[in-house]
């Protein structure tokens, strides 16, 4: 639903975008990373056709956002950053607004109005004015609004931005229903925390480029520089260690505490045999865990990685 190639977008000579390939396909929520200018919104702007790229082919749905934007526009739903909402205007009054705009009909706007704002918990909030609402609360109403014209593919610029983590589980059950819909999901973030738990897959882009893209757990097993297993050994910390000194799969080990700490390369039966030997020794083993490489550390080791 989502395709680009070679993507390139310019400014005065200065490329925010650089030769950007990404394929989304119906379904999915994928998650665009970075921190500020890594080129996420200019990315975003040129799906949503309010950029022209400088080069590359974009579709969306199937169609040109350059030469075919109408088409576009009928199947898109893009909600920016700091979206505002209208002080003035009841919660109802806006949607209702916007529903005309999208050239929902008359005789459908009440039904389409309540659906959306059904959708994202806010009915109870219709006769609200804007300047009422908390933040958590416009980002919901402004999520309520791209939905109204039944969009195919959606594009989310920061939309959990400052809100706080009722919101955020919020969006998450939110995406995940629009995707289990069938509808392609994009949204940006500058922290990977806030859409590790909502996304199928994302993409992190640094200086214009995408450094590396995929499913959360095929990037952390790619990415995982070394299998440390955490193995807790009561009073008997430091001969523990030099005891698995040497033994299959070992590479090496080290002790903090009464934790032995084992930086590991083989299977789970080597794993296994591992335990065994420890038990097997007569000291006390309270836990013996591998520990999990997370999304933080995703980012701290692509933090670290020379930009070519």
């Amino acid at each position: 639903m989502i395709q680009t190639n070679d993507l390139r977008v310019d400014y005065d000579g200065f490329t925010a975008v650089h030769d950007l390939s990404l394929e989304i396909p119906a379904g999915q929520v994928f998650g665009l990373i970075g921190p500020n200018g890594a080129g996420k919104t200019s990315t975003i702007r040129v799906l949503a056709t309010l950029q022209q790229p400088t080069y590359g082919d974009v579709r969306v749905g199937g169609f040109d956002v350059a030469d075919q934007a109408d088409q576009v526009h009928q199947i898109l739903g893009y909600m920016p950053d700091l979206a505002p909402v209208y002080d003035d205007l009841k919660v109802w009054e806006m949607l209702d607004m916007f529903a005309s705009a999208h050239g929902v009909p008359r005789s459908e706007r009440r039904r389409r109005v309540n659906e959306c704002l059904d959708m994202v918990s806010m009915n109870e909030k219709r006769g609200v004015k804007g300047k009422a609402l908390s933040r958590g609360m416009m980002q919901r109403v402004v999520l309520a609004k791209t939905l109204l014209h039944q969009p195919k593919v959606l594009l989310l610029d920061e939309p959990a931005s400052g809100v706080d983590p009722v919101a955020r589980i919020e969006f998450r059950r939110i995406l995940r229903r629009l995707a289990d819909e069938g509808r392609s999901v994009l949204v940006s973030s500058h922290i990977l925390t806030e859409l590790a738990d909502m996304c199928d897959a994302i993409g992190v882009m640094r200086e214009g480029r995408m450094i590396v893209h995929g499913k959360i757990d095929d990037i952390v097993q790619k990415m995982q520089p070394k299998r440390i297993v955490e193995i807790d050994c009561p009073g008997h910390a430091a001969s523990a260690a030099a005891q698995l000194h040497g033994r299959p799969g070992v590479v090496a080990t080290s002790h903090e505490g009464d934790t032995v700490l084992v930086e590991f390369s083989g299977d789970r039966n080597e794993l296994s045999r591992l335990l065994t030997f420890l038990v097997g020794g007569g000291g006390a083993v309270t836990r013996f865990v591998e520990k999990r490489f997370g999304v933080e550390d995703i980012m701290l080791e692509l933090d670290g990685m020379e930009m070519t």
